[in-house]
């Protein structure tokens, strides 16, 4: 990655500002009272905790845990092989390069908002191979599978991936279960749809960019899943549009902390009580960035809609019923091409009367 190539010029609206706002305002969550051997009895303090997360939910839609559980060694190990693997020739990571079929592995050419993305990634899947939709139409019953590709170089990046996803994972349902607790819901609400989960671990790669006021390592969107689980370095790039006031703020790195964001799918299945939150990263033209995300999604046949528990009258459904995995697999193909219109997203998926309303108050606008 050299010059910049026009496909990776964002619009100018969309041009990142190089004086950033530093989001102190982020909230950041100590979870040791879920590592306590007396964190069932410790109610005050749980249901202290559970505020906390439903506050930033709401606020923010992000915030970052430290004292986590998650071994700091597990996650040094997976960023030291993420590194090794990056810094390999092109012509060795594009052995395990990914396309329509294969899902999972290298791929350095990846799409956000119709612009290309200054990065590089590797993924990998928690669940090998992960039980996907064969097509996107709805009628169409049949599944494949999506398996790992994993390179000869470096030879522990699999066991690195797999130790840090086990933990990470476990991470995620504590955290899915402490969002639930704070909905007013069981604990477990949530733990059904992860049965036969489509999670997977993504390695990012930032390389310098020698025009970091044109173009962006990933572009503005809204994670699409449930949760997202990010450790990223200390060079930092995550800004996040701030609800209050629609301005692109940093996220400082803390070191160890992992930072979460709420997904689509809660956004759904809260029935916007909470609401997913755009971001995106900017790229500097002195440093290479590496960052680890969690995508934790739910099993392709969950059908996403608002929890019966939370709607009512004054509330009522604000979308119709989606299945999750018909909607990754269409979101994946937008991946690997440049489209003519925008990739699926799931405010088409919103009740037409709300929609009806929402377009009348922008004509007014």
């Amino acid at each position: 990655m050299g010059e910049v190539d026009p496909a990776f010029i964002q619009d100018p609206e969309h041009r990142p500002k190089l004086s950033t706002i530093e989001a102190e305002g982020i909230p950041l969550i100590d979870l040791s009272v879920l590592n306590s051997p007396d964190a069932v009895s410790d109610t005050s303090t749980l249901h202290s905790l559970v505020s906390e997360i439903g506050k930033a939910c709401k606020d923010w839609g992000f915030f970052q845990v430290i004292n986590h559980g998650v071994p700091l060694e597990q996650r040094q190990k997976l960023d030291k092989a993420s590194r090794k693997f990056f810094a390999q020739p092109l012509e060795e990571k594009v052995k395990i390069r990914t396309d329509e079929v294969k899902v999972l592995g290298y791929f350095d050419s990846e799409h956000t908002k119709n612009v290309r993305d200054w990065k590089e990634v590797f993924d990998f899947s928690i669940h090998n191979p992960t039980i996907v939709p064969a097509s996107t139409h709805p009628d169409d019953k049949e599944v494949v599978e999506w398996h790992n590709q994993l390179p000869q170089y470096p030879p522990e990046l699999r066991e690195a991936c797999e130790e840090y996803g086990k933990e990470v994972e476990k991470l995620s349902y504590k955290l899915i279960e402490l969002i639930a607790l704070s909905l007013g819901l069981p604990a477990n609400r949530f733990h059904g749809f992860f049965k036969a989960q489509t999670s997977f671990i993504r390695l990012n790669h930032y390389p310098p960019c020698p025009a970091p006021d044109l173009a962006l390592g990933l572009g503005r969107h809204k994670d699409a899943g449930a949760l997202t689980v990010l450790a990223q370095d200390d060079v930092g790039g995550l800004e996040v549009k701030r609800k209050s006031d629609g301005e692109w703020v940093r996220v400082k790195p803390t070191p160890d902390a992992f930072i979460v964001n709420v997904g689509d799918i809660i956004q759904v299945w809260s029935n916007e009580i909470y609401e997913s939150v755009e971001h995106r990263v900017m790229v500097n033209s002195e440093r290479e960035r590496f960052s680890i995300p969690f995508f934790f999604h739910p099993a392709h046949y969950t059908m996403v809609k608002p929890l019966e528990e939370l709607i009512s009258e004054e509330n009522p459904h604000k979308y119709r019923p989606y299945n999750w995995g018909k909607f990754l697999v269409t979101r994946k193909g937008g991946n690997f091409k440049k489209l003519d219109v925008e990739n699926i997203q799931v405010y088409h998926f919103r009740t037409s009367k709300l929609a009806d309303s929402l377009e009348a108050l922008s004509v007014k606008q």
